[in-house]
């Protein structure tokens, strides 16, 4: 089988209630990941693309995240409502999609604005 030509990473990732650094999934349902496969499915994608659910991608204050490689694209603040056009934008024509991107200076960093202080 010839490698996938993306690959999709989405934070599946459940905390409790009231948690400072918020979670990607707060009903534990995994709703957006199976909204990726259902559209790449309906729009053809085949075996090439693969969507997986993953644990906690760190980036929490800037959930629900999804990360497309090859690319190494950081989306964050995903919504259901964003599945379509990240698929035909993102998925299928290589298009990043700016509003959604994590900013270089917030990603993987501790001191990013939008984290909550340690406690």
């Amino acid at each position: 089988m010839p490698a996938y030509t993306r690959h999709l990473f989405i934070c599946g990732n459940k905390r409790a209630d009231g948690h400072p650094r918020g979670c990607c999934d707060p009903s534990g349902s995994a709703e957006l990941r199976d909204a990726f496969k259902k559209e790449l499915a309906r729009a053809g994608a085949g075996p090439l693309v693969r969507a997986n659910g993953a644990g906690c991608l760190d980036q929490c204050e800037h959930g629900p995240v999804v990360v497309i490689y090859p690319e190494g694209i950081w989306y964050g603040n995903v919504t259901t409502a964003d599945v379509p056009r990240i698929v035909a934008r993102t998925v299928l024509e290589g298009e990043v999609i700016d509003e959604l991107v994590i900013a270089d200076e917030c990603l993987n960093n501790p001191s990013c604005p939008h984290r909550a202080p340690a406690n």
